[in-house]
């Protein structure tokens, strides 16, 4: 119970602001945290670089009754206009370093920062995901990837804190499987870092192969462009049902995989927007803030496609982003 005069995210926030090496702040604003530029304020806002200290933290604010929800670098984030009624917490863990094939990277470290590091080295195996926004642990979590590749090609194990203690996966307990893993079956377990095996190769052809690919994203995707990349996930072309598949262009499929972009642009989005909230003209699976774009405005524009193309094809449209604050 809390103290007389006292809320409980008063008490929350004085023990927690009491700890060493966290940064505790109130009524954060979380559209500084996620790449859309959108999200209204979380009642408490906690960062820390030590795992144990953000495990420490984390259980800290389950036990108050407060609802609590982890975050990573932000990408492939939507964040409700009223915000997170609660604690959100994020780890911010950077250290990345190698022997011989072998890389150690925390899960707070950017992916890009985790692609340059193996190419100076000349190890090959993450190349083709240079450009790729986020964190490396929001990269195993979604298992990402381009070009045919994916990150889980290269995990040996994973460390993840799952709500008692620190555990230890390897790559088969991960259970990665296209955009998938154990990880977001169990929103709870908490990754802290991973091994990864890459392969000798020349550092100066993987440097000019991931420039390439950098060059094309950047493109597509500027860095500047408030969005998440791709909203929704490709489809696996021997998932389709028959009536489906058998519409859909040879030339569309690519290494097993048929781009939602392409069922989107049967169904009109290309070039739709609601206020900010705009969808490419060049791209039916880019979806971006134009300036002051809202979450209301993002969600309306996410269900119209799925909308769409449920009516058009019967299936449906799965995201890849996640989101914090709504109701359920």
């Amino acid at each position: 119970m809390p103290l007389a005069g006292k809320t409980v995210e008063a008490e929350v926030f004085e023990t927690l602001n009491a700890l060493p090496g966290l940064t505790v702040l109130r009524d954060a604003p979380l559209s500084r945290y996620t790449r859309f530029g959108i999200g209204g304020p979380a009642d408490l806002f906690v960062e820390a670089g030590d795992p144990e200290r953000f495990a420490q933290a984390l259980q800290l604010a389950k036990a108050s009754g407060l609802d609590t929800v982890v975050i990573g670098g932000g990408t492939n984030l939507i964040v409700a206009d009223e915000g997170f009624r609660g604690v959100v917490l994020k780890l911010i863990n950077h250290e990345i370093h190698a022997e011989g094939v072998s890389i150690y990277a925390e899960s707070g470290a950017t992916l890009q920062t985790l692609v340059d590091f193996t190419v100076d080295l000349g190890l090959r195996g993450l190349e083709t995901m240079t450009g790729i926004p986020g964190s490396v642990g929001a990269a195993i979590y979604g298992n990402a990837g381009a070009y045919g590749h994916a990150i889980a090609e290269r995990i040996h194990t994973v460390r993840f804190f799952d709500g008692a203690g620190t555990r230890t996966f390897d790559n088969a307990e991960c259970g990665f499987q296209y955009r998938e893993s154990v990880f977001k079956r169990h929103k709870d377990w908490i990754i802290i870092s991973a091994d990864l095996t890459l392969e000798n190769g020349d550092a100066a052809e993987l440097r000019s192969a991931a420039d390439r690919i950098l060059t094309v994203r950047n493109k597509k995707y500027p860095p500047t462009m408030k969005c998440a990349g791709s909203i929704f996930k490709n489809y696996l072309f021997a998932g389709l049902p028959r009536n489906v598949a058998e519409q859909v262009p040879a030339s569309v499929v690519i290494e097993g995989k048929v781009p939602s972009a392409w069922f989107l642009e049967q169904v009109g989005a290309k070039g739709m927007q609601q206020g900010d909230i705009h969808v490419a003209d060049y791209h039916a699976n880019l979806i971006y803030n134009a300036g002051n774009g809202t979450a209301r405005e993002l969600t309306a524009i996410i269900s119209e496609l799925k909308r769409r193309v449920e009516d058009r094809w019967g299936m449906p449209l799965e995201e890849e982003v996640q989101y914090v604050g709504f109701s359920k």
